[in-house]
């Protein structure tokens, strides 16, 4: 019994990896795009996950200390937070920098150079949310056409011949059901990441304008750079 057992634990994931290739291979030629949206979504998800961490764009420190600015320059102990802007490892650091380079000149002048740098930023923040985009609109459609296909075959079978070509038939159906069901569990996940990292980048947008407003008002009344 525990042979049979195990036996059959073994055999599980091969029966299902069978019926999964099975299924693939009745959708078709269009499998393969599908197969490349999915790849292509799935490295643009993981992407995303890795470039908007708080360690990339807004790390809990650094933003601690920019909230503080204004204590730090009375106590005379900003060497810490300018290092830190120095070595521009996050985009907070890289935006704080500009507004320390140009200390002060008037407000104005401070903020048309972080607004200049901050869309560079911005640009990079939506960096893969191109691919994310281009596969929510590629699946489906790649579904619909190999359902399209999958029609062709059926007709196609049912015009050779005076009675119904079941085979043929029951292959259009197939591949037109398969196509379109792969089509669509690609694109979902993507439309969920989309949204997901969009409205991440808003926040952290957001997050960004309020913590450099502060050093912004700070930096006009430091002495500018020797």
């Amino acid at each position: 019994m525990p042979d049979t057992l195990v036996s059959l634990l073994a055999q599980a994931p091969a029966d299902g990896f069978q019926s999964a290739w099975e299924f693939l291979r009745k959708g078709g030629l269009f499998m393969i795009p599908l197969a490349l949206a999915s790849v292509g979504g799935a490295m643009a998800i993981v992407y995303k996950f890795l470039s908007l961490s708080p360690e990339r764009i807004i790390p809990t420190d650094l933003a601690r200390e920019v909230a503080n600015f204004e204590r730090r320059v009375a106590e005379n102990a900003l060497e810490p937070v300018l290092r830190e802007f120095q070595e521009g490892n996050s985009a907070l650091a890289r935006l704080g920098s500009v507004a320390v380079k140009h200390r002060g000149k008037p407000q104005h002048e401070i903020t048309q150079a972080v607004e200049a740098s901050a869309r560079e930023e911005t640009v990079h923040l939506h960096s893969g949310i191109g691919v994310l985009d281009v596969v929510i609109t590629v699946a489906p459609l790649l579904g619909l056409l190999g359902t399209a296909s999958g029609l062709v075959v059926i007709f196609g079978g049912l015009g050779e011949s005076g009675n119904p070509d079941y085979l043929a038939m029951a292959l259009g159906i197939a591949e037109a059901l398969s196509t379109t069901i792969v089509g669509l569990a690609v694109a979902v996940p993507c439309v969920i990441a989309h949204s997901y990292f969009t409205r991440r980048i808003e926040r952290l947008t957001a997050r960004l304008e309020l913590l450099l407003t502060d050093l912004v008002n700070v930096c006009q009344r430091l002495h500018p750079n020797p």
